[in-house]
């Protein structure tokens, strides 16, 4: 049997993430009190049961304690029972914001304010997101997107290294992404923006990139940032982090930095067991 159980940060994704396990053949349960978790797993785990899959929610209450939730998984595990944790998170403004547009309650914000019970939580599950097999960090997914990485862990059976690389296009007269990681300047390269019927196209088209890729300069960059990414991944997936914006910016965010965006995730997906992901922040502004 598989048993998975789904928990993270108030806002993070969990009941999405419980939903899209549902689609995938899981028996879903959300919300089960604390003091049932051991009975629920001994029952489910019975030979007579015909559940294969099994995802369990838990979350941050106001009225009982998530220390005991921790206390009873680890208990379980001593005594030879099998599961995998995925916790999933997001960034706190991320989390701040999608609280201010539902209008929601934060379960830990006695006295209102959002932003406290964001931290307050963090503190309380810091024990159970180390001990995670998978931290999945929704700031960035698509629906579409967080699908597919769940599809990878938990239908496809996929190696999972709990790493979201984004990679971002952007315009410097826009202002560097606040949120950027790794930031590269690719304005050293000649510009298709002063090249007659180029200036309305983007790096998303076919004549944009073979103009910007058609020179020897960025094809040297190129081969020189796979290889730095390459090597840095493995290292930041050792250091314990989670997500990854590596952001390549121009002039406006439309010509080079689109196409080198896309060449740089085209080299990278489906080359490491990260989950991947391409986001052109200013090609319509």
């Amino acid at each position: 049997m598989r048993f998975v159980v789904v928990t993270g940060m108030s806002g993070g994704g969990k009941s999405t993430a419980l939903k899209m396990l549902e689609d995938a053949g899981f028996y879903c349960v959300d919300n089960l009190p604390v003091s049932l978790i051991e009975k629920f797993m001994e029952l489910i785990s019975m030979p007579a049961s015909e559940v294969s899959k099994v995802a369990l929610g838990l979350d941050v209450r106001a009225d009982q304690s998530f220390e005991d939730a921790t206390r009873i998984l680890t208990q379980l595990k001593d005594k030879g029972h099998s599961f995998e944790i995925l916790f999933m998170e997001a960034d706190e403004n991320t989390l701040i914001k999608r609280y201010k547009e539902t209008r929601r309650v934060h379960p830990l914000a006695v006295d209102g304010r959002v932003e406290e019970g964001v931290r307050r939580e963090r503190q309380v599950l810091e024990t159970i997101r180390k001990a995670a097999d998978y931290v999945m960090d929704s700031s960035h997914l698509l629906t579409r997107e967080l699908k597919e990485e769940l599809d990878r862990i938990f239908v496809n059976n996929e190696e999972y290294n709990s790493l979201m690389v984004t990679v971002m296009s952007f315009g410097f007269k826009h202002g560097i992404p606040v949120d950027a990681d790794l930031v590269f300047d690719v304005r050293f390269l000649p510009n298709p923006y002063y090249i007659e019927g180029l200036k309305v196209q983007t790096g998303n088209d076919k004549a944009v990139q073979d103009y910007v890729m058609g020179f020897a300069e960025s094809q040297q960059f190129m081969d020189k940032l796979v290889d730095m990414v390459q090597f840095l991944l493995p290292n930041y997936v050792k250091e314990g982090k989670y997500s990854l914006v590596i952001a390549i910016g121009c002039t406006g965010g439309k010509h080079r930095s689109v196409t080198l965006a896309n060449e740089l995730y085209h080299r990278l997906v489906n080359k490491g067991h990260y989950g991947i992901k391409i986001h052109h922040r200013d090609v319509k502004g």
